[in-house]
């Protein structure tokens, strides 16, 4: 498999500001972009982390679900969802670099799959063999929206397909999303930082507090509802810097 590494990779570069080692030149040197602008940016990427592993144990301890599908997963590095529960873990990305390395990452974990597939299309994903080969769809699934949907340009709809993912799901299932946003951010930081995106394999769309809550239609708001990451059932001491909001939601029925 060919590998570009010349164009900057989302998946790579937020493995960078995590501080790991799977990230290329023109990964970094976005990357750095990014942090000229943000220099928080590494702390956001580790609390944007944090929430996601606050909401995995949550959902495995408290909630009692065993299954998980975290779709635009990138690298299943730096404390990943497998290592916060004991369930089955399906990981899924639509780059097939990212896919390949993922795979030989977590080869020996024979309850993590990862399927090569797109969130655009939300029925070829869930009837990839990969993921209903090891879920069984008819019981509870935590689905896994963790910095992805910024990625998903209006024009597609994104609202649409996450609507399309929760009818196929089972009641007692949970929808979990961190979405970037720039409120309260300046204008023109805001923009130098989209600029830097565009140059990517995968433009980035900000949204508001309002759009994100879309997401959660048909889902009831687990406490404390859809909130700045870093305010999600924090631990004690942690770091509270954010740069999007976080919710769980609940599928009743």
């Amino acid at each position: 498999m060919t590998i570009d590494a010349t164009v900057p990779n989302v998946a790579r570069m937020y493995d960078y500001y995590l501080g790991g080692f799977h990230n290329f030149a023109a990964d970094r040197e976005a990357a750095e972009k990014i942090l000229a602008i943000f220099p928080d940016t590494p702390a956001a990427a580790h609390g944007n982390r944090r929430f996601m592993q606050r909401a995995v144990r949550y959902l495995s301890r408290e909630a009692g679900v065993r299954q998980f599908l975290d779709i635009g997963a990138g690298l299943p590095t730096q404390g990943n969802v497998h290592e916060h529960t004991d369930g089955r873990v399906v990981y899924v990305d639509n780059d097939p670099v990212a896919v390949a390395q993922a795979r030989s990452l977590v080869e020996d974990e024979e309850r993590v799959s990862v399927a090569l597939a797109d969130l655009r299309n939300p029925e070829a994903l869930l009837a990839d063999p990969h993921v209903c080969g090891h879920l069984d769809l008819g019981e509870p699934v935590a689905l896994m929206l963790v910095s992805i949907l910024h990625f998903i340009p209006d024009e597609a709809d994104p609202w649409s397909i996450i609507a399309r993912l929760r009818d196929a799901l089972a009641p007692g299932s949970h929808l979990v999303v961190s979405h970037l946003t720039l409120d309260g951010v300046d204008a023109s930081p805001a923009r130098q930082g989209t600029q830097v995106y565009r140059r990517s394999n995968a433009p980035i769309i900000p949204r508001t507090h309002a759009a994100i809550e879309r997401f959660f239609d048909g889902f009831e708001l687990v406490g404390p509802g859809l909130v700045w990451i870093g305010q999600w059932r924090p631990a004690e001491g942690e770091d509270s810097t954010s740069h999007g909001y976080g919710g769980v939601g609940l599928k009743r029925s």
